[in-house]
Order: C-alpha cells, then sequence, then structure tokens
C-alpha cells in the first residue's frame, strides 16, 4: 500500500499471543476474565474497606487508594479487549480507538510511577524522620501531590500519541501485542521511526527513571537509618515496614525496565517471550497488589477481618431468622 493510500488504514488488529494454538483460546480467555474479575474485586475491596473504615484514612492508605485507582483503570483500558479477541475472535480496534488505547496505557503507567516515588516519600519520613512525619506528611499534602501526579504525567505520553497518529500506516495493520502501545503501533509506519520512538524512549526512561531514582534514594537511607540502630542480622525485621512498597515497586520497575532497554539496545527474544513478560508486568500487579496490602498492612487486615467477622454475623443471624418449611 503506498503512503498516498494510508488512509486505507481505518482499523488494526491485535494477535495477543502470536504463538497461541486456537484451541487454547478458551482456555486464555477463560485465565484473563479470571484475572480481570479478580482484579475489580481485590481492588474494589480496598475502596470499600477505605469507605467503611475512618481508622484507614491516613496519608499512607490515601497513596494505596491511588495505586488502586490507577491499576483499576488499567485493567479495564486493556483486558476487556484481548478478552474479546480470544472468547469472541474479535481483535479489531479501530484506528482512533488503538490510539486513545495507547495514551490510557501510557499515561497511566507514568500515573503509577509518580504515585509509587510518592509512596516512597512517605515511608523515608516515616522511617528517617519520624518526629517530623505527622507535620510533614499530612493528608492535604498528599492529596495536592497526588493530583499533582495525576496531572504532569499527561504531557509525555499526550505528545507521545500526537507524534504518532498521524504517522502514514500503510503496510500491515497487524499488531503482535495483547494492546495498543507505542512501540507495537509504530513499528507498523510506513516511514523512518527513529525520530519518532527516540524521544518516546526519552519520555518513557524520565517517568520510569526519575521517580525511580528518589525510590531508591529513600530506600537507601531506610536501610541506613535502621542500619544505625540496630545490628545487621536485625535488619531485614526492621525494613519490614517498607517491605509491602519494595515488593509491589520491584514487580512494576525490573521487567519493565529491561523490556524499554532491550528494545533500544537491540537485545532479540522472541514476540511471544515479550508479550508474555509484558502481560505479566501489565496485569499481574493490579491484580496481587491489594492482596498484598491486606497481608502485609496491619491497619487494612485489621479492618478486613473485622468486616469478615461482621458479615459473618449477619448471615448467621438471616440463618438463625428465617422460618422453617
Amino acid at each position: 500500500m503506498s503512503e498516498g493510500n494510508q488512509s486505507r488504514v481505518t482499523e488494526f488488529i491485535l494477535t495477543g499471543f502470536p504463538g497461541l494454538h486456537p484451541q487454547y483460546y478458551g482456555l486464555a480467555s477463560a485465565v484473563l476474565f479470571l484475572v480481570y474479575v479478580v482484579t475489580v474485586k481485590a481492588n474494589a475491596a480496598v475502596f470499600y474497606l477505605f469507605a467503611t473504615n475512618k481508622s484507614l484514612h491516613k496519608p499512607v492508605y490515601y497513596i494505596i487508594l491511588n495505586v488502586s485507582a490507577c491499576d483499576l483503570l488499567f485493567s479495564t483500558t486493556t483486558l476487556p479487549k484481548i478478552i474479546s479477541r480470544y472468547w469472541f475472535q474479535s481483535g479489531r480496534i479501530s484506528f482512533t480507538a488503538c490510539f486513545v488505547q495507547m495514551y490510557l496505557v501510557h499515561y497511566l503507567g507514568a500515573v503509577n510511577s509518580f504515585i509509587f516515588a510518592l509512596m516512597a516519600f512517605d515511608r523515608y519520613y516515616a522511617v528517617c524522620h519520624p518526629l517530623r512525619y505527622t507535620n510533614i506528611v499530612k493528608k492535604f499534602t498528599v492529596h495536592m501531590l497526588s493530583v499533582t501526579a495525576w496531572i504532569i504525567a499527561i504531557a509525555s505520553p499526550l505528545l507521545m500519541v500526537i507524534r504518532a497518529y498521524p504517522l502514514p500506516y500503510c503496510a500491515s495493520n497487524i499488531i503482535n501485542h495483547c494492546y495498543c502501545d507505542h512501540i507495537g503501533v509504530t513499528v507498523l509506519a510506513c516511514t523512518d521511526r527513529a525520530p519518532y520512538s527516540f524521544p518516546a524512549f526519552v519520555g518513557a526512561m524520565i517517568t520510569l527513571l526519575g521517580p525511580l531514582a528518589f525510590i531508591l534514594f529513600s530506600y537507601s537511607s531506610i536501610f541506613i537509618e535502621i542500619s544505625k540502630v540496630t545490628n545487621l542480622g536485625n535488619c531485614g525485621k526492621s525494613l519490614s515496614t517498607c517491605s509491602t512498597q519494595l515488593i509491589i515497586i520491584s514487580l512494576y520497575y525490573v521487567p519493565r525496565c529491561f523490556v524499554y532497554f532491550a528494545s533500544q539496545v537491540g537485545i532479540k527474544f522472541s514476540a511471544d517471550l515479550r508479550i508474555v513478560i509484558i502481560m505479566l508486568y501489565s496485569l499481574v500487579p493490579p491484580m496481587i497488589n491489594p492482596l498484598i496490602y491486606c497481608l502485609r498492612a496491619k491497619d487494612i487486615r485489621e479492618c478486613l477481618m473485622k468486616q469478615f467477622y461482621k458479615e459473618k454475623s449477619r448471615f448467621h443471624q438471616f440463618t438463625m431468622n428465617r422460618p422453617a418449611h
């Protein structure tokens, strides 16, 4: 197709996992649907617990609420389409819808990165400056920093999409991915990709490595502070106050940075492996983050148990009051 006929590309086709045999489509859709249901219910439970328990109205839990909101939106942006790809054999997505999805994918990823930096900021003051914590990390401060994170994350993905949208897509319209992202879409453009891919890579690295640098600084400071007041044998136990955030941050940053750097330095691996890595860091954290909060955050765990016993008591009372037949 010539560059002059680029208008003929009105939709893209998402392949999902290219090497997946059709006989496993049903299983793949069922697994993805289960992941989506668990993600929605788990993150909705965090919102419900927060709304019904004033004891959770603390700065650190407002930050966790932002993470849950971002996870919920990201999963809703990506999963329904790929589920329909395998459930209804419908991998088609309109040209405009693909770029909207691309924007949301990169925008929500950037928001997550900034919120994780805010989480590290909270832990840094809680451990390194406990006497100043209540004066510095207030609800208002967290609200303002959270809103700032959601706002400043708009720019880089928006510029990325604005530059990618008018490119001449005059070759294949098949995207070897489970959702529309910048790399997956722009490789289909009939033009030199370098002037568009490198600025996009720089923008992605700023939103990833900028917050990551502060996160590494904050947790290094925490480790140094703890090592001053306890022996090395007890450092691991003392760092448990930060273990929740460290698990979540590791799941988010490690595979993401690997994929970005691999694409720039020319490390080659199969399309299936690349997609599996991307899906792992895209879909697993939103599903397990709420579970990590409930297992590691004492206040949330106590509220969850309180809610469980309350519902159990209601059910028991209901069964006792039911008229006998």
